[in-house]
């Protein structure tokens, strides 16, 4: 005689559902890399505008204004890359940048 129940219990299985993303989430990705890329392009047009019009003060703070653009530029590529591939795989989210500049202002869904 066996001393297990007649009716036992197995452990929860998990059962692996495709996780449906829909499609605002990729747009609300591009919208937000699309506005970084705006900031990006106000703040080089004021660089060009300080390296025409200014004196060696004014070209020092454009070549400044230059480099922050760029890496902007950059930061901005590498998070809609990082936020495509996330969506793309099927994750859940959150896709907020929690150390970037502006937490406050990213995107949520």
């Amino acid at each position: 005689m066996s001393t297990q129940p007649l009716l036992q219990r197995t452990a929860a299985k998990r059962i692996a559902l495709p996780v449906k993303v829909e499609p605002k989430v990729a747009f609300a990705n591009e919208r937000t890399f699309l506005s970084w890329l705006h900031f990006t392009v106000v703040l080089g047009g004021l660089a060009v505008g300080l390296l025409n019009f200014g004196d060696k003060v004014g070209k020092i703070s454009a070549a400044m204004f230059s480099v922050v653009a760029m890496g902007v530029m950059v930061y901005a590529l590498w998070t809609y890359h990082w936020r495509a591939h996330s969506i793309r795989r099927g994750g859940r989210g959150p896709y907020d940048d929690r150390v970037g500049p502006w937490p406050s202002l990213s995107i949520s869904f």
